[in-house]
C-alpha cells in the first residue's frame, strides 16, 4: 500500500474497536468478531487494533498479538489497519513486524509512558521504530503538551514513513501552532481525543479524527465526518450535541471510565460483556442506567 492510501485512510474516522472479554477474563473472540464485522458493515475503513480503547495497557504480549490477528482475518481487505504498538524499541519494533505480516499497513506509536521523556530521547525513540519498518506508514500518538513542532518535523526530516499524527493534547489552539511548527501539509493531522474535539481541530487542519464512540453508533461518527467534510458545522454540532453525555461521561475523573463507558454501551446493545481490566473499573450503577438510556435514544 502506498503511503498516499495510507494517508487517505488517516483522512477518515478512525474505529478503536475494544477488546471484548469472556467471563473468565480472555478475548472474547466471537464477540470481538460481531462488532468488527458491524464497523464494516456500517461503512468503517479505518481500524486501530492495540489503540488505547482496546485496552492496549491491559493487554499481555501475546493478547496484543491475537488481536492484531483477530481483526486481519475478519477484515479481510475491507478495512485498512493501523496497529498499536508502543511499551520499549525491540517490542515495539517487533509488534510493528509482526503486525505487517498481519495485514497491518500503519502503525501507531503510543505515547512513551516513561517518566522521563526529553525532546531528543521522543525523536529518537520514534525514529528506532520508524526506521526498522521503513515500508509501513508511522503515526506518533501524541499527548504530550510540551513537545515542539520542531521535534516532529526533524522525525520525519529522518524518515519519511511518518505520515501521520494522532494529536490528543486537549488545546486546539496548541495543536493549531503544533502543526504548524511541524508542517501542516506535511503529514494529515488526526484529532485524536475523538469526535467532542473534532470540529475545533477541522478548523485548525485536522482530517481525520479518532473513536471510540463509532464502536456503538458508528452512523453518528460517520455522519459527524461527512459534515466535517462538507463544511456544515451546524450539522456537525448536531452530532456533537446528541453524543455529549457519552463523551462527558467517558472524560469525567480523569478519564477514569473512558473504555468502561464504551463497553458499557455495547453491553446495553448486547454486544459483548461490560467487563474492563484494572486498573479500570465497572461503572456505578445509576450511571449504567444512564448509559442504557443513551443508547435506547440513539436507536430511536
Amino acid at each position: 500500500m502506498s503511503f498516499g492510501t495510507q494517508r487517505a485512510a488517516l483522512a477518515d474516522v478512525v474505529a478503536i474497536p475494544v477488546t471484548p472479554f469472556t467471563e473468565d477474563g480472555g478475548i472474547d473472540r466471537a464477540a470481538h468478531r460481531a462488532i468488527l464485522r458491524r464497523l464494516l458493515d456500517a461503512g468503517v475503513r479505518t481500524l486501530t487494533p492495540n489503540g488505547n480503547t482496546g485496552e492496549f495497557y491491559a493487554l499481555s504480549p501475546a493478547e496484543r498479538r491475537e488481536v492484531v490477528e483477530l481483526t486481519h482475518a475478519e477484515t479481510a481487505g475491507r478495512a485498512v489497519l493501523l496497529a498499536g504498538v508502543g511499551h520499549d524499541v525491540p517490542t515495539a519494533v517487533a509488534a510493528a513486524r509482526h503486525a505487517e505480516e498481519h495485514g497491518a499497513s500503519m502503525v501507531m506509536v503510543h505515547q512513551p509512558v516513561h517518566p522521563y521523556v526529553s525532546d531528543a530521547g521522543w525523536v529518537a525513540y520514534h525514529r528506532a521504530i520508524a526506521e526498522a519498518v521503513p515500508e509501513l506508514g508511522v503515526v506518533p500518538y501524541l499527548r504530550d503538551p510540551g513537545l515542539p513542532g520542531a521535534c516532529l518535523a526533524e522525525l520525519a526530516d529522518a524518515c519519511p514513513n511518518v505520515i501521520g499524527v494522532k494529536y490528543a493534547v486537549p488545546d486546539a489552539v496548541r495543536f493549531a501552532g503544533f502543526a504548524r511548527d511541524a508542517g501542516l501539509d506535511r503529514f494529515v493531522w488526526v484529532a485524536g481525543l475523538a469526535e467532542p474535539y473534532a470540529p475545533s481541530y477541522f478548523s485548525a487542519g485536522a482530517t481525520g479524527f479518532t473513536s471510540g464512540l463509532v464502536n456503538v453508533a458508528p452512523e453518528l461518527s460517520l455522519r459527524m465526518i461527512e459534515a466535517l467534510r462538507s463544511g456544515d458545522h451546524p450539522l456537525a454540532m448536531t452530532v456533537w450535541e446528541r453524543i455529549r453525555r457519552f463523551e462527558e461521561l467517558r472524560a469525567a475523573d480523569g478519564s477514569a471510565h473512558n473504555v468502561t463507558v464504551v463497553k458499557e454501551a455495547l453491553a446495553a446493545l448486547g454486544l459483548c460483556r461490560r467487563d474492563v481490566r484494572a486498573p479500570s473499573s465497572l461503572l456505578p450503577e445509576p450511571e449504567r442506567a444512564e448509559m442504557a438510556a443513551l443508547v435506547r435514544g440513539w436507536s430511536g
